[in-house]
């Protein structure tokens, strides 16, 4: 005996969206809350960038002649030709720690992630325990130790002293390890088969497969490198030569400039050009490369 068999009710694409889409108060709602935070987190920023264009006496008005159309660069010309506390080498040595920071920390985390993940030796997982503890530990509490390092080495006139103690990173280590555990064990052993060394197995199978961490990681420690300003401010305490940009700012604003507002505000957004660049260009590698060991 045969069954006719009902079909359901196929939905209207407009139905089945409809049902999805949010109501129009509640949307409405919602951009509104975020609009309203945006303006909030947002006008520290404009502010610190268009008061560097604003001509003193408009800056200090209240409130401040954002928009009142005297801009001008005078200010971030004043802000490099600084004699007191240039700017300029400020700039080269936050280059240098950024840069030099982010080629060690991709070094050192992808050779001891791959030791981690494809070598077989005793107590891999006690000693990435230790390297979880390197990011627990907090920054202050090592501030001094490495301080005192660094001086009884008598390399603290030099640039090296500023990155000498950030050439590694457990941070750096876990994201990688996450990331190579992706790859399966029977691929290491065909390639060591096949006489494929540690080094080759790593530089020509591993790194190219990764490159979004990859990515991911260098950024991440460029950034690190370059808004650093609680080790530059000790280390470099006697020495203006070894001033970072941040440090630079901070000493513009001490050393007698504390009352011009607009020249200030030009040298932090100097320092912070770079970062908002390299945020916004790098943000889809940041996040993948942040999911991409998430998942194994």
């Amino acid at each position: 005996m045969s069954q006719a068999l009902e079909r359901p009710a196929k939905t209207s694409p407009r139905r089945r969206r409809s049902l999805n889409r949010p109501g129009r108060p509640v949307s409405a709602l919602t951009y509104a809350w975020l609009l309203v935070a945006m303006v909030v987190l947002l006008f520290p920023v404009l502010l610190t960038v268009v008061g560097g264009f604003l001509p003193e006496g408009r800056l200090v008005r209240r409130p401040p002649g954002l928009f009142s159309g005297s801009y001008g660069f005078d200010n971030y010309v004043a802000a490099w030709r600084e004699t007191v506390v240039p700017l300029l080498p400020a700039f080269f040595n936050s280059l240098f720690v950024g840069v030099v920071i982010m080629a060690a920390h991709l070094v050192t985390s992808c050779l001891a992630a791959y030791a981690l993940v494809f070598v077989r030796m005793p107590l891999r997982q006690p000693i990435f325990w230790l390297f979880m503890v390197t990011i627990m530990v907090p920054y202050e509490a090592i501030v001094v130790p490495n301080a005192l390092f660094i001086r009884s080495m008598g390399i603290e006139n030099s640039q090296w002293s500023l990155v000498l103690p950030f050439l590694a990173n457990g941070f750096g280590v876990f994201l990688m390890r996450q990331s190579f555990r992706q790859f399966p064990a029977e691929l290491s052993d065909a390639a060591r088969i096949d006489g494929c060394g540690h080094l080759r197995f790593l530089f020509t199978i591993v790194l190219p497969s990764v490159r979004p961490s990859l990515t991911a990681l260098a950024v991440w420690s460029f950034l690190q490198g370059w808004n650093m300003y609680f080790w530059p401010l000790i280390i470099s305490s006697s020495n203006n030569s070894m001033n970072t940009l941040q440090t630079a700012v901070f000493a513009l604003k001490a050393n007698g400039n504390g009352t011009q507002q607009a020249l200030v505000l030009a040298g932090v957004t100097i320092t912070l050009v770079p970062t908002l660049l390299l945020v916004i260009f790098g943000q889809r590698w940041l996040v993948r490369g942040f999911l991409a060991g998430a998942v194994k």
